[in-house]
């Protein structure tokens, strides 16, 4: 459970950091550089990753409470749109003009997913953590930037290719997820 927990909080310390810490980033990026401030938090958030994934496949699993039937269903649904939201942030879509943070909300959803999908001790601290750790960013995010401007509407044409390009990321994440999670989904 240690390597679970230390790989959540190296993820959470280090995104927050910037948010909770008035100029750190400037001040990191002013003392070291933009490329290299950008290789050592890519740096810790891969390895806060690994721990977490060793970590997850380390504990073992301990029922906390039953999921619903449809759970596994749901969780099915929730990551399917994870994906479109993980590549509509990265994108201009006219999904920003709905959401201000697609990412920050798919990463919300993968969390509610899998709680859903999974009722045992490592799933509730993992999930939950990520899933708190999401809208506590979108909150302090949302303080720093100030009002939301809307960006302008772009063809329909980049919504379908997100889509696309989500979807085709998502069936690749089936085929993965035993490898990652060591748990198989059906």
């Amino acid at each position: 459970m240690s390597l679970l927990i230390t790989g959540l909080l190296l993820w959470c310390c280090v995104h927050l950091s910037s948010a909770v810490v008035v100029n750190l980033r400037a001040r990191l990026v002013a003392g070291m550089g933009l490329r290299p401030y950008r290789g050592c938090f890519a740096f810790l958030i891969i390895i806060s990753i690994v721990l977490m994934v060793f970590g997850w496949r380390a504990v073992e699993p301990v029922a906390v409470y039953q999921p619903p039937d449809w759970g596994r269903v749901a969780a099915y649904v929730l990551v399917f749109f994870t994906f479109i939201l993980f590549v509509a942030a990265k994108r201009l879509t006219n999904i920003k003009r709905v959401l201000r943070h697609p990412q920050l909300t798919g990463v919300t959803l993968w969390s509610i997913g899998h709680l859903l999908a999974n009722g045992d001790s490592r799933s509730l601290i993992l999930f939950t953590s990520i899933g708190l750790w999401a809208l506590l960013e979108i909150i302090l995010i949302n303080r720093r930037a100030g009002i939301w401007i809307k960006p302008a509407p772009v063809p329909v044409i980049r919504d379908i290719i997100t889509v696309a390009i989500g979807v085709i990321l998502y069936l690749v994440l089936l085929k993965l997820h035993p490898y990652i999670s060591g748990t198989t989904l059906i």
